[in-house]
């Protein structure tokens, strides 16, 4: 009889890249846990293959604590963590300290806790990685979403640092993506200027970040790594 492989986690992952990332993994026969915030359409499409999941509400330490105590109940072992939630907040005047805390609670303290916590779970002796879905903005900031791009690219640096500290059991990756893909309401001018800023003006659609996590997953000798999936938006 084929042994169960040991579960992928992946955070966010009710729509959008962390969807299409969860739904690949279980087109191979990985067993995947995806964590959500609000229930959605994709979820059901999981649950009838097979996927685990957990509600989790990441905006302040208790709920971060309590997702983790929650995980421990389900899964003794895990074959990786994926960083994939993610919020988005433009800095409100008046409301700057509330938007850098939920910033910061959803793309670092969640992390770093998990992390912290969980580690134990992926010291089974295997492969074993953690992956961070940070941001191509933090290569240049961002005027609108300052609270943004300074969180994620703490995310990043907690790549580093739990890369350190992990290793050699554990890999410590992180995946910046720039434009994957558009939202139904973005507009033809919006898309216009959005492809422009990249060398190779294309929208390539979730299956690229996939690709990525596929990646880091699979190459043993490469930890403490950010890629850059970004289409050349550095060159222009």
């Amino acid at each position: 009889m084929t042994q169960p492989t040991a579960p992928i986690l992946i955070t966010g992952a009710s729509q959008r890249i962390g969807l299409h990332c969860a739904e690949r993994l279980l087109d191979e026969g990985q067993s995947v846990i995806v964590s959500y915030r609000s229930p959605r359409e994709g979820l059901d499409r999981l649950r009838e293959r097979g996927a685990m999941t957990l509600h989790a509400d990441f905006s302040g330490v208790d709920g971060i604590l309590a997702f983790i105590a929650t995980l421990k109940q389900h899964a003794s072992v895990l074959r990786a963590i994926v960083h994939n939630a993610s919020d988005w907040r433009t800095d409100t005047p008046g409301e700057e300290a509330a938007v850098f805390q939920q910033m910061f609670d959803v793309h670092m303290l969640a992390p770093y806790l998990i992390n912290t916590h969980c580690a134990e779970l992926l010291g089974h002796g295997g492969p074993a990685d953690i992956i961070h879905i940070s941001d191509d903005v933090t290569r240049v900031g961002s005027k609108k979403h300052i609270a943004y791009a300074a969180s994620k690219a703490g995310l990043d640096n907690l790549t580093l640092s739990f890369a350190a500290r992990l290793a050699p059991a554990i890999k410590v990756n992180g995946i910046a993506p720039a434009l994957i893909q558009f939202n139904e309401g973005d507009d033809e001018e919006y898309r216009r200027k959005a492809l422009a800023k990249s060398a190779l003006g294309i929208e390539p659609g979730a299956e690229v970040i996939y690709q990525s996590l596929r990646y880091l997953l699979d190459n043993p000798y490469v930890t403490g790594t950010t890629l850059s999936v970004n289409g050349g938006r550095h060159l222009i």
